[in-house]
């Protein structure tokens, strides 16, 4: 039996996954043009992002998977069918809002000389951005950002909010398919988590030593 609930705690698992990595694959690129939106001189496109990401970090991510699944309904629009679908639009929002704080900082604490330099040399404002700011910009912004992507691991389980069927929900059919007690699949669920967690940590301390050579 325990093997049986570990197989299906693994495709539930699979799940977990494809939702961590679908995230990350659509927030990372969004949080740095929200970033960018977030510091533009034209004021009503600041202001109007600046309040959008003060809305999604202000209000729990479990409300905002409601909305986005039920929401259209609600309104009369076509009702959202794909509950996977619900959830990826709700966690890259979320998680896309947050980055762009992350990158507005890291930008922001790199000083104008760098940029004074790179016009005097005569590169354009996108090439210092590419060659002298952005490599900077991702070492002071690692260790916040990596500690918001294993937040991420964890925050996936707030699928089963809307029936997604990731791990914990898995976790807590199994309970009743096997006669089990619930604590017991959900303890072995978190050793996924766990296993997750430390894959990320050896991942980002790798990606800290390749960064040394910035010193900022």
């Amino acid at each position: 039996m325990f093997f049986d609930i570990l197989g299906e705690l693994a495709v539930g698992f699979l799940t977990t996954c494809e939702l961590f990595a679908l995230t990350l694959v659509f927030a990372l690129p969004l949080g740095l043009l929200v970033s960018f939106c977030t510091m533009s001189k034209f004021a009503p496109l600041r202001w109007l992002f600046k309040i959008i990401v003060w809305i999604v970090r202000g209000t729990p991510l479990m409300l905002q998977l409601l909305i986005i699944f039920y929401g259209p309904g609600l309104l009369g629009l076509p009702a959202m069918r794909n509950r996977m679908l619900a959830a990826v639009i709700a966690f890259v929002i979320n998680y896309a809002c947050y980055f762009s704080e992350i990158y507005r900082g890291g930008i922001e604490s790199i000083s104008k000389g760098q940029y004074e330099a790179g016009q005097v040399l005569g590169m354009t404002r996108a090439q210092i951005f590419s060659r002298v700011v952005l490599l900077q910009v991702l070492k002071r912004i690692l260790a916040p950002m990596s500690n918001e992507v294993m937040t991420l691991v964890k925050d996936t389980s707030l699928a089963n909010t809307i029936a997604v069927v990731e791990i914990i929900r898995v976790a807590t059919t199994i309970s009743s398919d096997y006669a089990v007690n619930i604590i017991y699949p959900i303890l072995y669920s978190g050793l996924f988590y766990l296993a997750f967690i430390g894959i990320l940590t050896l991942l980002f301390g790798w990606l800290e030593k390749k960064l040394q050579y910035f010193k900022v």
